[in-house]
């Protein structure tokens, strides 16, 4: 490869390389005008990538207002089209490449896959799984966890998958919420070569539950696992129904595919339903279009498929288009600090997936560790989950990428299904911290406190001003979204919560969710914007910026800093005082500069400020386990002035 070259002007636009456009799965500059002309009937491109056991009637049904239908009339499977129509010419191909800790790894082509599906599904009907049933899923990152959620999108059942890492009472809750009288679990997993015992945690929820359930459980640790009555062992299940084949059961496009809760960073989780046809239909162009996903790819999204993000670019995307999909238990810093690039080299991977702060975290560790590892095979980099600053951008670019990848910094929500706003990698020229425009067949603006449009440059509110075809059942059915879905003037809008200014080129840049500021002294600070200050200083790796109570102005400022290796706090100090004080303003300065090895971060790699708030406050912090790294907490307690 060689690259276009970069100009590192602050702000300044890389235009794609011209070996990646030249082979991109879109290269057509004027694809926006053309979904726009085309609009509704344009998303036909994404519902032609699936298989319809009944052929749709248009793209899209309705009017100005809800109800919003996608693809009516089509009907079909989500297995069949991740697993079947791939066999006459992929049976051989990988499908899934897991990794494991300390358990090793293993890989299924897709006829190994195909078969355990079956088999499973086969199994589970045999306990009572039917058509609309939910199925919950409570499992680490293991195979069984796609071949679970396949097997209950066979069967016609909805799947309900609950992060591994939550409490007893977190799944008690989403099981009673979901109305699901199943359960596919496992015995335990290993994190950082630890045994965590799972099964412990699923026999507290069953009890829980009102009413009664049937649990699976997978023996991944291979030591034996004690089953009472209403228990059945995976593998028993498996080798019970071995060869069979099992009809697919055909789904409205609007009938839910599953059931996911937000992740709860910002506020109280909530349960979002995302349909077969529309969602799948968007994933998959997504995953081609943005992604750059081909049939003969590794990709490897490296987001846990208990969120939204595994569910749709670890899953159902790359499995859609016939590619190569990764999965890997543990984290990126056990054993070692290259365990990702180790794994990046040894399979060849194509497409790489994660989060900015992952990112920060592998700054922080040191360029040494992916300069070891032969990195060359990677044709295109993205992020997802929370806004990336210029300087990890480059970074990225520059250590992971060598300088030549493409980067697509992509938005969207647990609420959206898919990617809503990004470059598209073989057409549009890259801003280093700004994600992008709303993507073909999108319609996205900023507006001000009162709904209108406003100036380039100015702070406001992103807002979705038509629907698009992975919108979850209750926007799509106009029902319970209260304000986030209204009616106006205008006509219909959803308000993602996000802050965000736009460019004259219409280039969104992301600056936090719109209700995560600090208000000192009768004046309100967008945490986003003190971070980026922050972060913009050499030896910062990472920050995050909540308030405390305090007694003259009412709430003072803590940041909590992560620095890079080497860096004298001492001297950090002072700097990013100084930073804080020449960009936003002597009143913004932070009272108190906490520096910490680590943030509290889920696995999903979303900060969770809510936490340091609780630090920063001296307060009960709750359930703590839905963080991947549950034993920073201490130390940020013990680092924190009160």
């Amino acid at each position: 490869m060689t690259g276009d070259g970069a100009d590192r002007t602050p702000g300044a636009a890389i235009d794609p390389p011209s070996w990646f456009s030249s082979g991109a799965a879109v290269s057509d500059p004027g694809i926006d005008e053309q979904f726009e002309r085309e609009w509704p009937d344009c998303w036909e491109r994404a519902g032609d990538l699936l298989d319809w056991e009944r052929p749709y009637e248009t793209a899209f049904r309705g009017g100005d207002t809800p109800p919003f239908e996608w693809f009516p009339g089509g009907r079909l499977n989500a297995s069949v089209n991740c697993l079947d129509r791939h066999l006459p010419e992929r049976k051989n191909q990988r499908a899934l490449v897991w990794e494991g800790q300390l358990d090793g790894g293993r890989s299924y082509t897709y006829l190994e896959l195909y078969r355990e599906v079956n088999a499973l599904a086969a199994g589970l009907r045999d306990l009572g799984v039917e058509e609309g049933d939910v199925v919950t899923i409570y499992l680490p990152m293991v195979p069984e966890l796609p071949a679970a959620m396949l097997a209950c999108a066979r069967l016609g059942a909805v799947h309900n998958v609950v992060f591994a890492g939550f409490s007893a009472d977190a799944l008690a809750e989403r099981m009673e919420r979901a109305d699901s009288g199943f359960l596919v679990t496992c015995d335990g997993y290993y994190r950082r070569g630890d045994a965590i015992a799972q099964k412990n945690k699923a026999d507290n929820a069953r009890l829980a539950v009102d009413r009664d359930v049937d649990v699976v459980v997978l023996d991944h640790l291979g030591q034996g696992v004690h089953l009472g009555e209403g228990y059945h062992d995976y593998c028993e299940l498996i080798d019970a129904h071995e060869g069979a084949e099992v009809e697919s059961v055909a789904r409205d496009a609007a009938d839910p595919l599953f059931r996911i809760y937000t992740s709860g960073t910002t506020g109280e989780p909530r349960g979002v339903t995302h349909t077969t046809g529309g969602y799948l239909a968007h994933v998959a162009w997504t995953a081609q279009s943005v992604l750059d996903i081909r049939p003969e790819d590794t990709h490897w999204c490296a987001a846990d498929i208990g969120w939204i993000t595994g569910h749709s670019y670890v899953v159902y995307g790359p499995l859609a288009l016939g590619t190569t999909t990764v999965l890997s238990a543990g984290t990126a810093d056990h054993p070692e600090r290259d365990r990702l690039w180790k794994l990046i080299d040894r399979h060849a991977v194509d497409v790489f997936y994660t989060a900015p702060t992952a990112i920060r975290a592998f700054m922080k560790w040191g360029a040494e560790h992916p300069e070891r590892h032969d990195l060359s095979s990677l044709r295109l980099l993205g992020t997802v989950g929370e806004p990336i600053d210029e300087r990890a951008w480059h970074w990225y670019r520059d250590h992971i990428g060598g300088g030549e990848c493409p980067i697509v910094d992509t938005w969207w929500q647990t609420e959206t299904g898919a990617i809503l706003v990004s470059t598209l990698p073989g057409v549009d020229a890259m801003k280093p911290g700004a994600a992008g425009k709303p993507l073909p067949g999108i319609e996205a603006e900023v507006v001000g406190p009162t709904g209108e449009p406003i100036d380039p440059g100015e702070r406001g509110e992103l807002v979705i001003t038509r629907p698009w075809p992975g919108m979850p059942t209750a926007l799509a059915d106009g029902t319970d979204w209260g304000e986030r879905a209204t009616t106006e003037r205008d006509g219909w809008r959803y308000y993602p919560e996000d802050a965000a200014t736009i460019d004259d080129e219409g280039y969104v840049t992301f600056l936090g969710r719109t209700d995560e500021a600090v208000n000192v002294a009768g004046r309100r600070f967008s945490t986003m914007e003190l971070e980026s200050t922050i972060v913009g200083v050499p030896g910062v790796a990472e920050a995050a910026v909540v308030g405390a109570d305090h007694e003259t102005t009412g709430t003072a400022i803590y940041a909590y800093v992560a620095p890079e290796h080497g860096a004298e706090e001492a001297d950090l100090r002072e700097r990013v005082r100084d930073a804080v004080e020449d960009a936003v303003g002597s009143v913004a300065v932070p009272e108190a500069v906490v520096f910490t090895p680590d943030l509290p971060k889920t696995r999903s790699g979303k900060i969770m400020r809510r936490l340091l708030e609780d630090v920063a406050n001296d307060e009960d912090l709750g359930d703590t386990s839905a963080l991947r790294n549950p034993e920073i907490v201490g130390e940020l307690q013990s680092r924190t002035p009160n």
